[in-house]
């Protein structure tokens, strides 16, 4: 700096050079940790990367692209990525691809391409175009979707297979069913049979749940066999169907080979099981031509066979139809009633702490109220949705109703846990757990304010899968989960002391009789005994006098159900119930002691704390 005189401006002139250096070198390390950092975490993703110059020469790669597709860096850089093509896509898929980078400079979507050891897989790719410096760049981003489509095929064979057997159930049998009346050609009939294992529990007793796994996969075999281009499949535990389209072949004689062939002995566990079969059948278009109409036929016929003494064939008869029409009719009627709105509607009762009569939780009941017949019972329409393949469908609509009310009571400032039913359909086709978590989030309830119950054939059902570590997930998640109907299924101390259930609902039958009937007070003493043993709540259903209610709290009980303190009733009635009458008035729960209670116990009821809702435990 010749034109500064003196040293020291000299000095004070490089100051600022100096500092500005300072700054760009700090600047540059910056922006090359950056780079390293955004290098580092390349490598580090799970999702390939790929990128290409305008040639589409290769120009990088990272280490997911190698572990996904086999290839090297040094083997894919410089050279063209076609090279991993399956040859899944004709011309005008890459032309498409090609063009929405052109013009829109971003594609999306599924590709397969072709490892380097040979085998193909599909990927998601989402792909680039950048221009920097007047050069083209393309960024391939893509991941291995391979098991997540191994998954959709899983869960789609599993929707249509019977997940013990493989053979087609009941959906996938409605399906070929169709097809197969659809094709008939002129002469030709379909021969359907409906085949029921008599006695299969009895079987499942000898031999455990496994050895009646292994005995109902031999018979699904030996049934595939017998089919020979027709199509076999198992609707249900023990029924299994079997048809085949023919020309002019007697019925009769095809059903005396299927008994013939079936009953031949099995050997299972070293043991040989000799089966009875009850059977069911007809031939369309002689016996019908809509499928529904010849399933339901197909089931009189059963159901002929069973009441006929079991271990018989029984073919279709019109005088077996004199109540299939009304049944078809129903079943049609119920199917409109899930689409429309106002038949179908969820009453509630009341679970009472059997001491106080206090209330922190409801059970929600499905009522149906038909425009023409009026009320129809569940008895007579449950069984009807299990036969028609209706059952996931109503049972899904029961659970949504609920966390709807379930909010709606919460918005109002009601705190009080409703008990929904769950099917076996619903944890066997229905993707359950995911469901009713959506349908939680969507209405903001919480998962403690929903409880479950399940009976005992439910937990038993292995076509549920892993029933301990699904209830176990949905406890986890806050759900309080029950054995419904306690002690009139496959009771069994072993599955309860395995699998996380919180109360237990004794079934009305052996309350009916108490406390006169020696044998129910006994059952009733000892389930009673089990369930504080292991640690469990207990509520008995049907309680619907005094002597009742008394017995079982001085037996221990905690809790109580049924029409002593309150009758199923619609949602805005059981909070009117709850909620207590004007000032003055008894509340509920006086009012019912007094109503049923001998002079003895009024004072009590007197001085009993009054039903009010609480909060759920």
């Amino acid at each position: 700096m010749p034109w500064l005189p003196g040293l020291e401006l000299r000095l004070c002139a490089l100051i600022p050079v100096i500092l500005a250096g300072a700054d760009i070198l700090r600047l540059m390390r910056r922006l090359h940790l950056r780079r390293e950092l955004l290098e580092a975490a390349v490598h580090l993703s799970s999702d390939g990367l790929l990128i290409s110059d305008s040639q589409n020469k290769v120009l990088a790669v990272n280490a997911a692209f190698s572990r996904i597709t086999g290839y090297a860096p040094e083997e894919i850089i410089g050279r063209n990525p076609s090279l991993l093509s399956s040859g899944r896509h004709d011309e005008d898929f890459y032309r498409r691809y090609w063009q929405a980078l052109a013009v829109h400079g971003y594609w999306e979507g599924e590709v397969w391409n072709r490892r380097k050891q040979g085998d193909e897989y599909p990927e998601w790719l989402r792909a680039r175009r950048m221009e920097r410096a007047g050069e083209v760049f393309h960024i391939a981003l893509f991941s291995d979707i391979s098991r997540h489509k191994a998954r959709e095929e899983d869960l789609q064979r599993i929707g249509l297979e019977d997940t013990l057997t493989g053979l087609p159930n009941r959906r996938r049998l409605s399906d070929l069913m169709v097809s197969r009346l659809g094709s008939l050609r002129a002469g030709e009939a379909l021969d359907l049979a409906l085949i029921d294992i008599d006695a299969l529990k009895s079987i499942n007793d000898s031999l455990g749940t496994e050895g009646g796994d292994r005995l109902l996969k031999l018979f699904a075999r030996r049934l595939t066999e017998l089919a020979r281009g027709g199509v076999a499949g198992r609707i249900g535990g023990d029924e299994f169907v079997i048809l085949r389209t023919t020309a002019g072949g007697d019925h009769g004689e095809w059903i005396e080979e299927l008994r013939s062939t079936l009953t031949q002995p099995l050997e299972v566990d070293d043991q040989i099981l000799h089966l009875a079969l009850s059977i069911g059948s007809c031939r369309a278009p002689e016996d019908g031509r809509d499928p529904e109409v010849v399933m339901q036929r197909l089931e009189s016929a059963l159901y002929a066979a069973k009441r006929h003494g079991r271990n018989i064939d029984m073919r279709f008869q019109p005088a077996l139809d004199s109540g299939a029409d009304l049944q078809l009719g129903l079943a049609n009627d119920l199917r409109a009633a899930l689409e429309s709105h106002g038949q179908l509607q969820l009453h509630y009762q009341c679970q009472h702490q059997a001491s106080t009569g206090k209330v922190s939780s409801v059970e929600a009941l499905l009522r149906w109220q038909h425009p023409l017949r009026g009320p129809v019972s569940p008895a007579d329409f449950v069984p009807l949705a299990e036969r028609h393949g209706l059952m996931l469908r109503l049972g899904n609509w029961v659970l949504r109703e609920a966390v709807q009310q379930q909010a709606n009571w919460r918005r109002a400032g009601h705190r009080l846990c409703i008990w929904v039913n769950v099917s076996a359909l619903q944890l066997i086709q229905g993707n359950f757990e995911a469901s009713l978590a959506a349908l939680l989030l969507e209405y903001d309830v919480p998962a403690d304010s929903i409880g479950l119950e399940l009976t005992e054939s439910v937990l038993l059902d292995e076509r549920a899968g892993d029933i301990s570590r699904r209830l176990a997930t949905l406890r986890s998640r806050g759900h309080q989960i029950a054995v419904d109907d306690f002690g009139t299924g496959y009771s069994s101390l072993s599955y309860l002391k395995d699998l996380p259930v919180d109360k237990l609902k004794l079934d009305r039958a052996f309350i009916r009789s108490l406390p006169g009937e020696r044998s129910d007070a006994a059952i009733t003493m000892a389930v009673l005994a089990m369930a504080k043993g292991l640690g469990m709540e207990m509520i008995a259903e049907g309680v619907e006098t005094a002597e009742q209610r008394e017995y079982l709290v001085s037996h221990g009980c905690g809790w109580i159900q049924g029409f002593y303190f309150s009758r199923p009733a619609p949602a805005a009635d059981v909070i009117e119930r709850l909620n207590g009458y004007e000032s003055g008035q008894l509340s509920i729960f006086q009012r019912e002691m007094a109503r049923h209670s001998p002079p003895q116990m009024r004072a009590c009821a007197g001085n009993s704390q009054s039903a009010s809702v609480t909060s759920a435990s």
